[in-house]
């Protein structure tokens, strides 16, 4: 909205608004608006969560030091989403699809998260939407986008798995293929977000790096030149999608403000399963599907560690972590909450740094 407003602004009063035209300058704007809008509303959601007693419960079975957060009001994902939909508003292109595609893909599956937090929050218990229905929605939206990227690209690039660190590796993926990936990590990373989303604050922090570093890859993969010299898939209009990534960031740092130890609020469902669809469904339109398991290793991880706990308990009848996912598991080794959280952290930002040196190491 204020891109056309700039640029009538520039074409029938002053050029020097011509400058909100650059996306470099749309993109910090992004980031600043959406923090803005975080910190601002942050405090009348939360006042509103414990005025109407919507708070967390806990399930009984995880880890003891964690009951004490019974209560703590939840569904704080809704800010995260108000403020990225307001800001992607504001600064995007309205004409471009993929800003569309990438929002319509977060709110849907932030309604999933809403509905499964309501339902926890009605029934007074942790379990809230089942599974079956709760991944039957979400291979939903899931085919439902991928079906829509499909059909819309344009070009070869656009349902091509590049494979980093080899600049002449590209894999067709063919119809069936490009749908069945793009589902892979639409839903993969909606419920990997989910999972990791245990502690203050462990979960957005990462998000909001690997949002960050996707935005970098966006801005790239949507300029000829600077894809083209490296060696990166040329992505008409991708550069659009940075303005979303920022707004991921700013919306995320504004949320940890108010999540970071001890939390004030929780992200819920709503904002977990959001997130992630957004990163999966990123990373499918700037065709860097592998640089996100590189920077989301933390998520990829946490996954990983639920999914080998439960094999082994089926297959053998014994655990190969003391809880799962994996950050429950530190906890009852006697780390204290925020020494998990900021190592966590730490490995997110060498993950994050390994995954931009793939742009030049090919």
């Amino acid at each position: 909205m204020l891109l056309w407003l700039s640029d009538y602004l520039a074409t029938y009063y002053y050029d020097g608004f011509f400058v909100f035209q650059y996306l470099t300058l749309r993109a910090i704007l992004s980031v600043l608006t959406a923090l803005f809008i975080s910190l601002l509303v942050g405090p009348f959601l939360i006042h509103h969560l414990k005025v109407n007693q919507i708070g967390q419960s806990i399930r009984e079975n995880g880890p003891q030091s964690h009951l004490s957060k019974s209560g703590t009001p939840t569904m704080g994902g809704a800010l995260i989403l108000v403020a990225i939909t307001l800001t992607t508003l504001l600064w995007g292109d309205w004409s471009n699809r993929f800003i569309w595609i990438v929002l319509g893909t977060t709110l849907a599956f932030g309604l999933i998260g809403w509905l499964d937090d309501y339902l926890k929050i009605s029934k007074q218990n942790s379990k809230g939407l089942s599974a079956k229905h709760k991944y039957f929605w979400q291979s939903v939206f899931g085919l439902v986008v991928a079906i829509v990227l499909i059909m819309t690209a344009g070009t070869f690039a656009e349902t091509t798995l590049i494979i980093p660190f080899f600049k002449d590796i590209q894999i067709p993926l063919g119809l069936w293929g490009f749908i069945g990936l793009t589902y892979l990590f639409v839903v993969g990373y909606s419920n990997a977000v989910n999972l990791t989303d245990g502690l203050d604050g462990l979960a957005i922090m990462p998000t909001v790096l690997v949002a960050g570093g996707l935005g970098i890859f966006a801005y790239l993969a949507g300029h000829w030149t600077f894809a083209n010299y490296l060696m990166v898939p040329y992505i008409a209009g991708a550069g659009e999608i940075t303005i979303l990534c920022g707004a991921i960031v700013g919306a995320g740092l504004g949320f940890l403000w108010f999540n970071t130890y001890p939390a004030q609020v929780f992200m819920g469902d709503v904002g977990a399963l959001a997130l992630g669809a957004a990163l999966g469904i990123i990373a499918i339109l700037v065709r860097q599907e592998v640089v996100l398991i590189i920077m989301g290793g933390v998520f990829a991880m946490e996954t990983v560690s639920v999914i080998l706990q439960v094999a082994s308990f089926k297959l053998t009848g014994r655990r190969i972590f003391r809880m799962a996912p994996l950050h429950h598991h530190y906890e009852l080794k006697g780390w204290p909450e925020p020494r998990v959280i900021v190592r966590f952290w730490i490995i997110t930002v060498v993950l994050v740094l390994i995954g931009l040196a793939t742009l030049k190491v090919r």
